[in-house]
């Protein structure tokens, strides 16, 4: 069973004109903000930076001993000039910021940096990370009619992914747009910013600052106690008992939203100290006949309790989205080793910057994804000898990827049994990757890249039409919806296995083989086969006796 299985893309856009204000006062904020970080710099650091040259920045490193260096999201690096990072110009920065925290971090006010400190064994700092935030809209388009359903989310990645920006985005979403109560714990001043005044972009949400990150439980619960909210966001669940105040606020009816330490759901199940964030584990004997049924082990892994979170939301990059709309479900069926696929969302990349007011009326509507015609028809489910339609066309398209699978063969199948896909060439694209079993042992790259992706893997151990066949219908997951197409689609399969003998029978020696009588749409799959191994077939026979006769 597969669970999600299609990739929904969406475009941010503006929707309306206080959309496009919002976006353009942001712009301005940033220009403002980089301002202030450039003014506290040193000025050998100075002279190479510009609002141009920091578009794309993600953080300045400043060490001593050693050149000031940029860092591009990316992953480029680049040096600021030849001349070395001394004390004093360390110090330059460090007196024009607040005094830093016991974690070693502090920033700017009325700004989202970061300074983070690195200090030597006598507690001299002798290196600076300053981290650039910035105010990014559209991050959480794909996900909007998620975040406004009052369901608790928490958020997986890796850092750097944009796990803090979209929870700074969905904080002014929930709290200005469908007016909650929402507070946030902002243990780093990551969320809304350095200093007493939260930065505008968090919009009506309020702000809690945490003096030490291992007081973060403590404000999280009195975050509940004293002030009323309807909503809770957190920034970096990482320990024990900080996932035990997040059972405690759930459990009180306040929707959480939060990130958690982990690149995936399988490892945050993995993780002792934060599993109890998705219902924890436990080992759990089976009797002898639940063992036979489940054809499992007697000691097994089963899920402790009801999660913390509804929904979990794992970001593999910036623009791509892997969604586990039922928590519960998602668990047990990682835990019993059964498929499931999360539903992927993309966001477009070319962002609608400026827009006429009527323009932007007009695009409201995320973009849709391609459907054929057929899934239009206001009848899809009919039955005929020429063509058999599933209620698979009810569904968006689907792309599948193909690694050393015949694209001839696959291309015809779609054609002939009018399959929802298209074949792409980009495997981060993929819904479905279709991969040759023999090719696939080297461990592939497209095939780590496919699973880094969440993208489900099929395997093909030949290049045969009904083999190939077989293992499409197995992706899509296809039911057909009444017992005449359930038989076509066995009496195809049948038909093609017996061209497969007569095959084998005339490359052994045969003159001609004759197979049984089939309709015009199987005899066009058993010629096709038959072509293949390069050898001629034709139809003889009349009517209901019509069949294929294959010969070298």
């Amino acid at each position: 069973m597969l669970v999600g299985d299609s990739i929904v893309r969406y475009r941010p856009i503006c929707e309306s004109r206080k959309a496009i204000h919002i976006k353009m006062t942001s712009n301005i904020q940033l220009h403002n903000d980089l301002e202030k970080l450039i003014s506290i710099m040193p000025r050998k650091v100075v002279n190479y930076l510009n609002f141009e040259k920091l578009e794309d920045v993600i953080e300045i490193v400043l060490d001593i001993g050693r050149p000031a260096e940029i860092r591009h999201s990316g992953g480029k690096i680049e040096k600021l000039g030849s001349d070395l990072i001394d004390d004093s110009d360390i110090t330059y920065v460090t007196s024009h910021l607040q005094e830093f925290t016991h974690d070693n971090r502090s920033g700017i006010p009325g700004t989202l940096h970061r300074i983070s400190a690195i200090r030597n064994r006598q507690g001299k700092v002798v290196g600076l990370t300053c981290r650039i935030g910035r105010v990014v809209t559209g991050t959480i388009a794909c996900i909007k009619d998620i975040c406004t359903q009052g369901k608790s989310i928490l958020f997986l990645g890796r850092p750097g992914v944009g796990k803090t920006t979209k929870l700074r985005e969905i904080s002014r979403l929930v709290a200005d747009e469908l007016g909650k109560r929402v507070v946030i714990v902002d243990t780093s001043n990551e969320i809304a910013g350095d200093g007493d005044t939260p930065h505008p972009a968090i919009g009506a949400a309020r702000r809690m600052q945490v003096a030490q990150p291992e007081f973060q439980k403590d404000i999280m619960i009195e975050a509940v106690e004293n002030h009323t909210p309807e909503v809770i966001v957190v920034d970096e669940i990482g320990t024990e008992a900080e996932a035990q105040a997040a059972r405690t606020i759930a459990e009180r009816g306040v929707m959480l939203i939060a990130t958690a330490h982990g690149n995936s759901l399988e490892s945050l199940i993995k993780n002792p100290t934060l599993s109890d964030l998705v219902g924890g584990i436990q080992s759990v004997t089976l009797g002898d006949d639940e063992a036979k049924r489940r054809a499992s082990q007697k000691t097994v892994l089963e899920r402790e309790k009801q999660p913390t979170f509804d929904i979990v939301i794992e970001i593999i990059d910036r623009n791509t989205l892997a969604v586990y709309k039922n928590t519960s479900e998602a668990v047990d069926y990682i835990l019993r080793g059964w498929p499931i696929r999360p539903e992927l969302r993309k966001v477009d990349k070319d962002y609608v910057k400026e827009m006429p007011l009527q323009e932007v009326k007009e695009s409201v509507k995320p973009v849709e994804p391609l459907q054929s015609e057929l899934a239009k028809e206001e009848n899809p489910l009919s039955f005929s000898f020429s063509k058999l339609k599933y209620c698979e066309k009810q569904k968006p398209l689907k792309k599948v990827y193909l690694y050393a699978v015949s694209r001839t063969i696959v291309e015809k199948i779609i054609e002939r049994l009018d399959f929802n896909l298209e074949i792409t060439r980009n495997v981060e694209d993929a819904d479905i990757v279709i991969a040759h079993k023999n090719f696939a042992k080297g461990g592939a790259k497209i095939l780590s890249t496919a699973k880094e992706y969440r993208v489900q893997i099929f395997y093909v151990k030949t290049n045969s039409m009904a083999q190939i066949q077989k293992v499409l219908k197995d992706a899509l997951d296809i039911q057909p919806s009444d017992e005449i197409g359930e038989t076509y689609c066995d009496e195809t399969e049948k038909a093609l296995d017996e061209v497969k003998e007569a095959i084998k029978q005339v490359n052994e020696g045969a003159e001609m083989v004759d197979v049984a009588p089939q309709n015009t749409q199987i005899r066009k799959l058993q010629h096709d086969l038959a072509s293949q191994y390069g050898l001629q077939s034709k139809s003889v026979g009349d009517g209901e006796a019509r069949h294929i006769r294959i010969s070298k």
